[in-house]
């Protein structure tokens, strides 16, 4: 049990540094952040003293190897389009992503369990033939076009809900949140139902598909033949041997609601890390972005070093 888990916090530690290499290798072709920094009646000695102060002059590996020791420290670099702490700018912004990704994976988790048990179950349905055909909109439409669709319903026709922002916050120590404010909760709707609903598609299908195949074991059969409710059958041994598969998924689709909220955060002008970073990427603020993408990664990592830890506190047999 302990190898192991060394063994995936090592694989771990690997995945992060290489890809933090191939991000690093990619700002190469970015563009040159001396020419978004240095008006037009810059010289060369403007320009090789800034690159010098910024080490850009440095060899690559070099470079590299300077920030993640950096990194380690707590210390991501400055900005070079704000002049601030890396790491001060995304601590201001990281709870407006959180918040969101919180939001929308619980909504994606539970609206995705509780349809897929309920396809499953009244598979010949109308209501369950309803959900699965309304649920091709969620896999179909691209993220963007559903964000814009749900603004021009509920927030232009119907104004029932904002369009951009996120409403009121307040601070609870260094926390900025909009949970405790009215204004706070509504922002959070559109954009949690656009962020999530692709993902609680998937969840809810996969469930179904689960849960239908379990259905058809053996055991399930000896279970009715013994005389067993349909509540106990469905839930005490359908839904938990349908749990390993449902959470490697699940892990990874909210991996993915923090890694692409970038296009919701860019439609709803949402104040958090992913419309930090489409900003980063039109002044060629190579520190914000490296350190964006080590977080989105650190977060990937981690999110599926936790998968692989409840895969052997659900399933003993891969603890021999």
């Amino acid at each position: 049990m302990v190898s192991y888990i060394l063994k995936r916090i090592l694989q771990s530690v690997l995945v992060l540094l290489i890809v933090g290499l191939v991000a690093f290798a990619m700002f190469r072709f970015v563009g040159d952040p001396i020419d978004t920094m240095l008006g037009q009646e810059r010289t060369m000695q403007d320009i090789e003293r800034l690159r010098e102060s910024l080490g850009l002059n440095k060899p690559f590996f070099v470079q590299y190897w300077d920030f993640l020791v950096r990194a380690v420290q707590g210390d991501l670099g400055i900005s070079y389009r704000q002049g601030r702490p890396v790491a001060e700018i995304i601590a201001e912004r990281l709870p407006a992503t959180l918040e969101l990704a919180a939001v929308s994976g619980l909504f994606a988790m539970v609206f995705g369990i509780v349809f897929g048990i309920f396809t499953a179950i009244r598979r010949d349905g109308f209501a369950a033939n309803a959900i699965m055909t309304l649920s091709l909109i969620g896999v179909s439409l691209p993220t963007f076009l559903i964000g814009v669709l749900l603004i021009y319903v509920f927030a232009v026709e119907l104004s029932w809900l904002p369009s951009f922002g996120r409403g009121d916050v307040v601070q609870v120590g260094g926390w900025s949140t909009g949970f405790l404010t009215q204004s706070g909760l509504v922002a959070l709707i559109l954009p949690s139902i656009t962020l999530g609903l692709y993902q609680m598609t998937l969840i809810m299908r996969l469930v179904r598909s689960e849960m239908l195949e379990v259905m058809r074991a053996d055991y399930i059969r000896f279970a009715r033949a013994r005389g067993l409710k349909n509540r106990s059958i469905h839930f005490r041994h359908a839904l938990k041997n349908t749990l390993v598969p449902v959470i490697t998924v699940t892990g990874l689709q909210l991996g993915s609601i923090i890694a692409f909220a970038i296009i919701t955060e860019t439609v709803f002008q949402w104040p958090g890390v992913g419309l930090l970073f489409i900003n980063a990427i039109q002044f060629v603020d190579i520190p914000v972005m490296a350190a964006y993408l080590m977080l989105i990664s650190v977060m990937f990592v981690g999110i599926n070093l936790i998968v692989d830890l409840l895969y052997v506190a659900i399933d003993p047999r891969l603890r021999t």
